[in-house]
């Protein structure tokens, strides 16, 4: 093999060089065609919203896609409605619109304007004393970590008010979308057998 032959032969360096530049050609095409194609951010929208809380009405500027629950313990400062799944699975975020319970991650706060929202700090009475579910759960030793409690007991509340606590079965039955991790299961529909006495139908 002549010297000059040997020269024109690529070495083991270029063709690593040329093999690494092919392969990254595509993905930097790939790149720059996402890049053209990405859809822009979502625009955020505000508005302004006055919400019954407690008895309270109070105003907020939101935007549009703000769940009940992040306006009431972001913007109203009213933290005893927990975030637990955020999916609407657990029941920590309950609350009550007009009376019914609902899911406060999932309902958007704007659809709630003008209607009676209570939350877990809206039940305990003048002086301080206790609603008869909150009561029940004290003395039945109904929670443990806590963190469910604020949910359970709203959604306590309604399952009276709704007239389906007339049994064991149909209190865990009508209960069953409220989790407690501790399983304080037992202790709960004690609780709500407890308080229902004391408590109206709607």
């Amino acid at each position: 093999m002549t010297d000059q032959f040997r020269d024109r032969q690529p070495t083991r360096r270029a063709v690593l060089k040329g093999g690494v530049a092919a392969g990254a050609a595509p993905l930097a095409f790939q790149g720059a065609a996402h890049a053209q194609t990405a859809p822009a951010a979502p625009t955020v929208q505000r508005r302004d919203v006055k919400l019954t809380v407690n008895g309270q009405e109070r105003a907020l500027t939101i935007d549009t896609r703000t769940t009940l629950l992040d306006a009431l313990r972001g913007g109203l400062e009213l933290t005893g409605s927990k975030k637990g799944c955020d999916h609407g699975q657990c029941g920590a975020c309950t609350v009550h619109v007009n009376g019914a319970r609902v899911l406060g991650c999932l309902t958007l706060a704007a659809t709630v304007e003008g209607q009676d929202i209570t939350t877990i700090e809206g039940l305990a009475g003048d002086g301080d004393a206790l609603h008869p579910m909150q009561q029940a759960f004290v003395d039945n030793d109904a929670f443990q970590c806590g963190y469910c409690t604020p949910g359970q007991i709203m959604s306590a509340i309604a399952c009276v008010r709704e007239g389906h606590a007339d049994s064991d079965a149909e209190i865990r039955e009508y209960m069953s979308g409220n989790l407690c991790r501790c399983a304080a299961y037992p202790n709960i529909v004690a609780a709500v057998r407890q308080a229902a006495p004391k408590i109206g139908r709607s």
